[in-house]
């Protein structure tokens, strides 16, 4: 097949593309597309496996974590001679970084369309102390101008994020579209039905603070110290590169005192939530949570915490249970009420499954992609 348009994709790190952006890249490819993938880190992750798929991968430099003013004017023009080089037609930025500076770049570069994913915002912007306010106003100018490309959509991933990108001055409302989270695979959780005797309540995401882990740890201590009969699953891996990631001391020492099961990182998620009754996720704010749409596709009651992201990945006591974020004692209630109703959780479990099929299946996400990218095409040829 001829290929014809360029697509580019940027994104901080290859391993967060290949979980979340692979199958979109591979609808667009055999759509006729030449695929480019650009990359920071790998995360893990093998470049080779893209490039036998028929993509071309590059790393450029960019790092997660902290700003160094250096390293920032390197990663800027690291994009720049990327972007130059491969001359795409269409640029989808995902992540901070390449959305902010490859925003700007592709209108120096004249590049013709561009896609924009906000994963989500962080405490930053919810934030009212004097340190927020003053990032704000040197934020202010970079994101008016990463988001100011003539032929453009930004998408976000739930409501709470566009309200403040648009309240804030940053973004146009014309100019975003709404996609609740990066869809799932439903073909790969087919085995809905709960196993076992002992109910058993999983954490899956990365062991940083403000996925809520301490809040997980501490339910499952009240729990345990009230003799409730369940087992608490601990997965996910640590993350160096982030200021509020749990340490490996901080590991050992969860480990000793034996209230969850650390099962550091799970590659199988479908496996992992088989064996579960309940996924639990008491994050501080997320963009739209994968580890959320994925218990709703395996049929799993979840308890989550009342913030932007999590909320819009739940029916309130339909597909799961709501608590007041940081609220230990709320949560370990909500896990065991759903411990000891096991009739309503596994209604829970099926309303999930249902909402599931309707919003977040990967069909679904990647249609309302290639829309966008047909859209912005067919506004750059009018131009």
């Amino acid at each position: 097949m001829k290929k014809n348009k360029k697509i580019l994709f940027l994104v901080n790190d290859l391993s967060f593309f290949i979980s979340h952006r692979l199958l979109i890249a591979e609808t667009v490819f055999y759509k006729g597309y030449n695929v480019v993938i650009g990359y920071g880190e790998t995360g893990g992750a093998d470049p080779l496996l893209l490039q036998k798929k028929g993509f071309k991968v590059e790393s450029v430099f960019m790092q997660r974590g902290g700003i160094k003013l250096f390293n920032e004017f390197k990663t800027f023009f690291s994009i720049w001679k990327f972007f130059k080089k491969e001359k795409p037609e269409i640029v989808h930025l995902i992540t901070i970084k390449p959305y902010l500076y490859g925003g700007i770049i592709s209108q120096f570069l004249k590049i013709s369309s561009v896609v924009s994913a906000v994963s989500g915002l962080g405490t930053l912007f919810t934030s009212k102390n004097f340190k927020s306010v003053i990032l704000h106003l040197l934020l202010y100018p970079i994101y008016k101008l990463a988001f100011n490309h003539y032929n453009q959509k930004v998408i976000v991933q739930n409501l709470d994020d566009l309200k403040i990108l648009v309240d804030l001055g940053y973004l146009k409302l014309s100019k975003s579209k709404l996609i609740k989270g990066s869809g799932v695979n439903l073909d790969n959780f087919t085995k809905l039905k709960e196993k076992g005797v002992a109910p058993i309540i999983c954490f899956a995401g990365r062991l940083i603070k403000e996925k809520g882990v301490y809040e997980f740890i501490s339910a499952a201590r009240l729990l345990r110290q009230k003799n409730i009969n369940a087992r608490f699953l601990l997965a996910g891996s640590l993350d160096n590169k982030n200021p509020s990631s749990l340490s490996q001391k901080d590991l050992d020492r969860i480990k000793n005192e034996g209230y969850v099961e650390v099962l550091g990182y799970q590659k199988d998620i479908p496996a992992l939530y088989e064996k579960s009754h309940i996924v639990c996720l008491p994050s501080y704010r997320e963009g739209f949570p994968k580890a959320l749409i994925e218990a709703a596709a395996a049929g799993r009651a979840v308890v989550t915490t009342d913030v932007p992201g999590c909320r819009d990945a739940v029916v309130p006591n339909k597909t799961g249970l709501i608590v007041p974020v940081k609220n230990t004692e709320k949560l370990a209630w909500a896990i065991q009420w759903l411990i000891e109703h096991s009739k309503e959780r596994v209604a829970m479990g099926k309303a999930g499954r249902e909402l599931a099929v309707k919003e977040f299946s990967i069909e679904k996400i990647i249609k309302e992609h290639l829309k966008i990218y047909r859209e912005l095409s067919k506004k750059k040829d009018n131009y």
